[in-house]
């Protein structure tokens, strides 16, 4: 009876337990990081962090600084008042944000009919670009990567050094980044793991993963050295559930911004992401604000035998496919592992989008100028639906198949490079903003926008239940994105406020005419470019069918169409 007594006590004891750590876990917790803007530079930064008890982590981007407090509790359900209190009052600080963590995932044939043999065969081998992997670390000397390791792509958010190296454990979680590095820059012809994709690139690493993902800790490492690095590839994101709404906050969203209109001499950094492992949830990757930006370049899975893989999770933002693991027997990713070893069972979208980053390497190579602007087109032009299965392929209004579980298909390295050798950088991205009564994709004004990139709707509404939403945009050509499937797990009653679903399907369509959403309450964002000389009365500038148009303006341009909306709840 004792005995059974001691087990019911510690049955208690474990529920309990569980129960506080549910409600820790649910609660707001705040981390011993700040984010700091400073006047003054780095001198100051340094005098402000040491008088206040402070380690400077080092500067961001612009005049933010990522500062680290070892005197205060590293996790806390409350802020440090004081601590942020005598730092704000400096009179050269003119903003401090206590850091709380954001949630992160990791997941856990590489050459196979994605025609690498075909680049190297050109002679593209990755010579002269750097890419650099934002996770755990990577093993810098491990034998397959010392030799294009390259300290200046690499860095220690987490604790504050130059020094990626993982940190070791007796389960090897932090194995994840060593694994994505390979796959892009494994040594060629060394007799160790495998190949790399780009097998001359030059490879660096972050580790950002192994420790509390603050918004500056992720801005932090979406801007390292932008000038010297070409390539960011990520595997994280919110977490895969089915129910989490998620996206960079203040300054991650400026660190994508910095690095598209500044990062590698203007020509924008290129940021790869993988798509999410949400499949088994029934997650959408337009609930995933990394994966649905259009800064991101967002790369889905496919297995070996080319079938849709249970952890894969459609949506209309994805914009290519590689191959990574699929059902037992099929095979998964060969690639460097920790500790000098190798593995064959590196899986997830996040082992798609490092192979991604190689083929993106090699287009680089073959074409120095490319903009970030410039890859996404040519990845929407050379990807191949191939042998890929789904039931969803179309043809979209300019006569592409995409898909919204492979996007426009699997990556082609050998028609990339060949592509990029001639490519001309394509005209200044447009944007023109619509409310849902026009759209006349800004026709008559220097914003005009004649052929598509990135469609974005913004929505907000409210709904007691939002997993049960779909919601699809009906393109003037008659494409039908899907921004949103049902989500059975999302019993969220938050809605969405003013939430920027994206769609890649109508890329190269003419936006004019009349837009269907079923559903209210959005703004229609059109990215794209214009004619080469802007010219509104010339005959390259038809005007809208007068049959969709309510309202002229002086010069009889059309300036008032209608978007049929409807509600489907």
């Amino acid at each position: 009876m004792d005995a059974r007594l001691a087990l019911l006590h510690l049955w208690t004891v474990l529920v309990l337990l569980t129960a506080e750590l549910k409600r820790i876990d649910a609660a707001e917790v705040y981390t011993n990081t700040w984010a700091v803007q400073i006047n003054g530079g780095p001198e100051e930064a340094d005098r402000i962090a040491r008088e206040h008890g402070f380690i400077n982590y080092g500067n961001v981007f612009g005049d933010y600084y990522h500062f680290r407090h070892h005197a205060v509790e590293k996790r806390a359900l409350s802020g440090h008042r004081g601590t942020h209190n005598r730092l704000e009052k400096e009179p050269k600080v003119k903003l401090t944000a206590e850091q709380k963590p954001r949630v992160s995932f990791q997941s856990t044939p590489t050459h196979q009919d994605l025609n690498t043999k075909a680049a190297w065969a050109l002679g593209y081998t990755g010579k002269g670009v750097v890419v650099t992997i934002l996770d755990d670390g990577i093993e810098k000397d491990h034998p397959d990567l010392i030799g294009n390791y390259d300290p200046e792509a690499s860095y220690d958010v987490n604790d504050g050094d130059a020094d990626p190296q993982p940190r070791y454990t007796q389960r090897n979680e932090n194995r994840h980044g060593t694994r994505c590095a390979g796959e892009v820059a494994a040594a060629a012809d060394n007799g160790v793991c495998g190949v790399g994709v780009a097998y001359d690139a030059k490879i660096g690493g972050v580790r950002m993963l192994d420790g509390e993902v603050t918004d500056v800790v992720e801005a932090h490492s979406l801007s390292l050295n932008p000038q010297h690095i070409h390539i960011y590839s990520a595997s994280w994101g919110p977490e895969d559930d089915g129910k989490s709404l998620d996206g960079p906050a203040k300054l991650a969203k400026e660190a994508f911004l910095q690095g598209i209109t500044k990062g590698r001499g203007g020509q924008g950094s290129i940021f790869v992401w993988a798509s999410g492992n949400g499949g088994r949830e029934q997650d959408s990757c337009n609930c995933d604000g990394y994966t649905n930006s259009i800064y991101t370049l967002s790369i889905s899975s496919t297995t070996q035998s080319g079938n849709v893989p249970w952890y894969s999770e459609p949506c209309s933002s994805t914009l290519a496919t590689t191959f990574s693991s699929g059902n037992p027997g099929e095979k998964q990713i060969v690639t460097t592992d920790l500790r000098q070893k190798c593995t064959d069972s590196h899986t997830g979208t996040s082992a798609s989008a490092p192979l991604a980053a190689g083929i993106i390497a090699l287009a680089l190579e073959a074409n120095v100028n490319l903009t970030w602007r410039d890859m996404q087109h040519l990845v929407v032009r050379t990807s191949r639906p191939g042998h890929l299965s789904a039931g969803d392929w179309k043809t979209n209004g300019v006569g592409r198949r995409v898909s919204h579980s492979y996007g426009y298909g699997l990556l082609d390295a050998g028609a990339m490079v060949t592509l990029a050798q001639g490519w001309t950088t394509v005209a200044p991205q447009h944007q023109c903003v619509h409310t849902i009564k026009s759209v006349d994709a800004c026709w008559g004004r220097p914003e005009y926008v004649r052929s598509l990139e990135h469609v974005q709707a913004r929505i907000t509404l409210s709904h007691n239940q939002r997993g049960k939403l779909a919601i699809h945009l009906i393109s003037p050509l008659g494409t039908c994105s899907t921004l949103l499937f049902p989500r059975p797990n999302d019993f969220s009653s938050e809605g969405f406020n003013d939430w920027a679903f994206m769609t890649t399907h109508s890329w190269g369509e003419d936006p004019q005419g009349e837009w269907t959403l079923e559903i209210e309450n959005f703004t229609l964002i059109l990215w794209g470019t214009g004619s080469s000389v802007f010219n509104p009365s010339s005959s390259d500038f038809p005007r809208p069918s007068n049959n969709s148009c309510k309202t002229f303006d002086a010069q009889q341009i059309c300036i008032g169409e209608i978007i049929q909306a409807s509600l489907k709840l």
